[in-house]
């Protein structure tokens, strides 16, 4: 982190890898984002170097947060979702604190960046109770936060409903892939939700992900009982929630 309040996120995708440096005080980038394209296939080694890249391109001199779509505990990842499998069991800590020449690096989980961003600066702010943040996309992510405190890996997209894993029912991806109207994607999500809403009873539901941009064709036809507000940080949640995380002591 710099004297000015200032830190340096970076979120990988499937897609990109994405960076740029946040003011903490407001939750905002100070410049235009960075984006490369994630290496395919998308091995450890081979994101590590779009990693180097895209800080040598920001010439930025701090430590890095960084998010993966894997579970992360301490500093390893634990899973891989549209990433190259290698990443399971890697040190993910070391091997980016490595390719940026022993910086400091703090790594978490993609849903929870995107959860603690939109928790301290979108759509959960000043909200009380226990926060539900679900991305809408390839898959569903999560990420439970009560009073702005994460409870890390939630990973709430595979639970099993009506016989199926809940992002295979009702990720953004299968609206497309099966050319589901958004009513009958709605109730698809409903179903998914009155399930996640029955085990951890949430003050609100945020959704994020691309799909929430047109939140107003399909929040309103949502039945489950739990509020539900769209995410406002979008593309730039897990860029600022990866800052955030830099020697806050949230990352697990």
């Amino acid at each position: 982190m710099s004297a000015r309040g200032h830190a340096f996120g970076i979120d990988i995708g499937g897609s990109g890898v994405k960076g740029a440096v946040v003011d903490l005080a407001t939750g905002t980038l100070t410049h235009d984002r960075i984006k490369i394209a994630t290496p395919q296939p998308s091995t450890p080694d081979a994101v590590a170097g779009a990693v180097a890249e895209l800080v040598a391109q920001a010439q930025w001199d701090g430590p890095v947060g960084l998010t993966l779509p894997c579970v992360v505990l301490d500093g390893h990842a634990r899973t891989a979702a549209n990433v190259d499998h290698g990443w399971i069991g890697t040190d993910a800590r070391s091997l980016f604190a490595k390719a940026l020449d022993g910086r400091e690096v703090t790594v978490l989980n993609d849903a929870d960046a995107a959860g603690l961003a939109e928790d301290s600066y979108g759509a959960a702010r000043d909200l009380t109770g226990l926060t539900l943040l679900l991305t809408f996309g390839t898959g569903i992510g999560s990420a439970l936060m009560y009073n702005g405190t994460l409870v890390p890996n939630s990973e709430l997209g595979h639970l099993v409903v009506t016989g199926a894993e809940a992002e295979h029912l009702a990720a953004a991806s299968v609206k497309d892939r099966e050319e589901l109207t958004y009513p009958q994607w709605a109730e698809r999500v409903s179903t998914v939700l009155g399930h996640i809403e029955d085990l951890f009873w949430p003050s609100v539901i945020v959704a994020g992900g691309g799909i929430s941009r047109d939140h107003d064709q399909w929040i309103p036809l949502l039945t489950n009982r739990t509020p539900v507000i769209p995410a406002v940080l979008k593309n730039t949640a897990g860029i600022v929630g990866a800052a955030m995380a830099i020697d806050s002591g949230i990352a697990p």
